[in-house]
């Protein structure tokens, strides 16, 4: 039975990705930063699917924690064959009016511990010949967009990261994706503090578990990057192509911008 790493596990896309992944009979190592919600989700898992599930509390923003973590799943002999990247946040308002420490650890979490554990997996992968990793980016990586400056920033680091990591891969077994959801069922908008007037609502919001299951359909197939949510999102990761950048940029600044 294969074994997945699920970062951020404990919510949102991270906890769709564990629930769909022990249904098709895989094991999993779940992280996140809050245990009690990791051996609640674990333990519902191992009950419903018959998997076996550890549990690793771990802030990935701390000094050395991607190392801890790979050193736990060492000393437990386990061998990760899915690596999910998906623990990151966001943050909106204007640049200069939000908390510096939270932008930093944004660019910790959202970039540096994504690359420091494709860092420590990835070699086991290639020396065995097989495995994959999925890098959770966003439709935000295909255009600079104002009041979320840092976040988008990141996940545009995200997806050039994995592509190039990809065509470096290519043949050697291993698949690795950029997955690039649009507005998804998840807490992703309360924790980024959106103000409660913006436009958009969760009407229009892609279910996690749609967004999971065509990530695992389009990593079996090795694509390099999938933008879900429909024929909408494929045409807003394209206009930066068809228009010039500051046009593109200025548009989007008035609709992101808050109406309170």
């Amino acid at each position: 039975m294969k074994t997945a790493l699920v970062t951020g596990a404990s919510s949102g896309i991270g906890e769709t990705f564990a629930e769909e992944l022990a249904s098709r009979q895989t094991n999993l190592v779940l992280v996140a930063r809050s245990k009690d919600k990791l051996d609640q989700l674990a333990t519902q898992l191992q009950q419903q699917y018959n998997i076996k599930a550890e549990v690793i509390a771990q802030d990935l923003t701390e000094p050395n924690a991607t190392q801890q973590v790979f050193d736990i799943i060492t000393q437990k002999g386990l061998t990760i064959d899915l690596l999910v990247n998906n623990a990151g946040f966001g943050d909106y308002g204007a640049f200069v009016e939000r908390p510096l420490d939270k932008q930093v650890a944004m660019i910790q979490l959202n970039n540096i511990a994504l690359v420091e554990l494709t860092y420590l997996f990835l070699p086991g992968m290639k020396q065995r010949g097989s495995g994959g990793i999925i890098n959770v980016a966003s439709i935000a990586a295909f255009q600079p967009l104002p009041y979320l400056s840092i976040y988008a920033a990141t996940k545009a680091f995200v997806l050039s990261f994995t592509e190039a990591i990809w065509a470096e891969n290519k043949g050697s077994g291993v698949n690795i994706m950029a997955l690039c959801p649009g507005p998804t069922e998840s807490q992703f908008f309360k924790r980024a503090e959106f103000p409660d007037t913006f436009a958009g609502g969760g009407s229009n919001y892609t279910p996690a578990e749609e967004v999971v299951k065509d990530a695992l359909k389009a990593l079996e197939e090795n694509q390099s990057n999938l933008v879900t949510g429909g024929l909408s999102n494929k045409l807003i990761v394209n206009l930066p192509r068809l228009f010039p950048r500051e046009t593109v940029v200025s548009l989007v600044e008035k609709q992101f911008r808050s109406k309170e």
